[in-house]
């Protein structure tokens, strides 16, 4: 897929679909298969679920898109992406509460309010990948804020996303477009 992002004239080519599989023997692990690479992922520490539960700790079993890129601008310049791109701000957050409305969608939290936050003095949110798991229709508990983002070192299990290195995160969001699809298969 190529396309243009707007006002800089330059061609790009968004990858159409990425595969994540579990890893052998460790269901906390797994391996993002692009193109000819195969990258390694932490995965939720429930391992991969065909059946996701708010809370379980799962990664969504299922084939998603990539709605938006979130990223932390006072980390990093604005990546370059063919996705939607948002700036994190001290208040963002997403909605995890089964029971509100605004379940597994961005909300605006004031200091000290629960919720997931994106911005967070850990680094694991300085790129977020927003995939549309749980979205159409949107469940209360089925799962919300399953994301592809960077790791933790030595990939250590997520809640329920998937992760990557920094510097594979930073490679991977140059290749990503509204119409790439993510397929996570146990």
């Amino acid at each position: 897929m190529t396309a243009e992002r707007p006002g800089d004239g330059v061609k790009r080519t968004s990858w159409a679909l990425l595969r994540v599989r579990g890893a052998a023997g460790d269901r906390r692990r797994g391996w993002l298969l692009v193109g000819s690479a195969a990258l390694p992922v932490a995965l939720g520490r429930g391992g991969i679920k065909a059946n996701k539960r708010e809370g379980d700790g799962a990664t969504p079993h299922g084939r998603f898109r990539f709605r938006k890129l979130w990223w932390r601008a006072d980390r990093a310049a604005r990546p370059r992406t063919l996705l939607p791109v948002r700036r994190i701000t001290p208040d963002d957050a997403w909605c995890e509460d089964p029971t509100d409305r605004r379940y597994n969608r961005p909300a605006r939290l004031l200091a000290g309010a629960p919720g997931d936050r994106l911005w967070r003095q850990d680094h694991l949110y300085d790129l977020v990948i927003e995939l549309d798991h749980n979205t159409r229709p949107r469940i209360a508990g089925r799962g919300s804020a399953v994301f592809v983002h960077v790791a933790r070192p030595g990939l250590q299990p997520t809640a329920g996303c998937v992760a990557l290195m920094p510097a594979a995160m930073r490679r991977l969001v140059g290749r990503l477009g509204r119409r790439t699809e993510i397929d996570i298969h146990f």
